[in-house]
């Protein structure tokens, strides 16, 4: 059962989100409200929230402070950031922070819906991963390991783990994804996971990490409201620049020309 805070000041907000809630995951959830930041922040740490849908204009401790706070204590907490406001500071800050998502109000009963969905699926894979860790705990070296090749249990097991890796990083891509952060996940050391992610994936881990952001951005930039700089946080790039340049190297074309170049082959499409 996922625990599923909702935090917005005004009353008929959260019940409507409550209502949305209930009626599309009455069997998925359990559901508390908080009506300011600060209460969301300290139901949050004491309930241990796996999803919060916070509000960021709230008075006092804003939703943007409000969900630092959390995941201070909570980093596997999932946020999806709700507002009146379309923002691109908030929304460059709500990424940057860790947010899922990110909905305008007056908000829409299916967009939200699928963002739940979305951050229930990130939170089960973090779940799995904790899991398969618990179960499989690390060689003593990464060199003993290679030394000592695992037997076909061990080797199937480590197929499995690096599989739940990639279904993880497929779900995460767009949060602070590091060798580190998913290391301590498995409670393994960063170079043994880089070598077990390479042998069962055949890729390396930031090589993956950039082709999920990358893929993700080409859909993003077929939106025309959306600038680069926006697709770019979005994506998990917190330097436009540096994103541009991703881009570039991956595809050929900076984020622009792809863009006008996806829009003309759709206009082709429909002649």
């Amino acid at each position: 059962m996922i625990r599923l805070l909702i935090a917005d000041d005004e009353r008929m907000e959260r019940e409507a989100l409550a209502d949305i809630v209930m009626r599309r995951f009455e069997h998925e959830v359990t559901v508390e409200m908080a009506e300011n930041g600060r209460k969301a922040a300290d139901t949050a740490v004491l309930w241990e929230a796996d999803l919060i849908l916070m509000d960021i204009e709230m008075p006092g401790m804003n939703g943007l402070d409000a969900a630092r706070a959390v995941l201070e204590q909570r980093p596997e907490c999932k946020v999806i950031f709700i507002t009146a406001y379309s923002l691109f500071q908030y929304a460059h800050e709500a990424v940057h922070l860790g947010a899922c998502d990110y909905l305008l109000k007056p908000v829409d009963p299916d967009e939200t819906e699928a963002a739940i969905r979305r951050a229930i699926r990130q939170i089960e894979a973090g779940r799995r991963l904790a899991e398969l860790a618990a179960e499989a705990p690390e060689p003593e070296t990464a060199s003993e390991q290679e030394t000592d090749p695992a037997g076909e249990g061990e080797s199937d097991r480590n197929a499995l783990v690096m599989d739940h890796v990639r279904k993880y990083m497929e779900d995460n891509y767009m949060a602070d994804l590091s060798l580190d952060s998913v290391s301590e996940i498995l409670h393994i050391s960063p170079a043994y996971l880089s070598a077990q992610f390479k042998k069962y994936q055949k890729m390396n881990f930031l090589d993956c990490l950039t082709e999920l952001s990358i893929n993700a951005a080409k859909e993003l930039l077929a939106d025309p409201f959306r600038s680069a700089a926006e697709v770019a946080s979005m994506v998990g790039y917190e330097d436009a620049s540096y994103f541009a340049r991703a881009f570039k190297k991956r595809t050929g074309m900076t984020p622009t020309q792809y863009r006008k170049e996806a829009a003309k082959a759709a206009r082709e499409a429909r002649l």
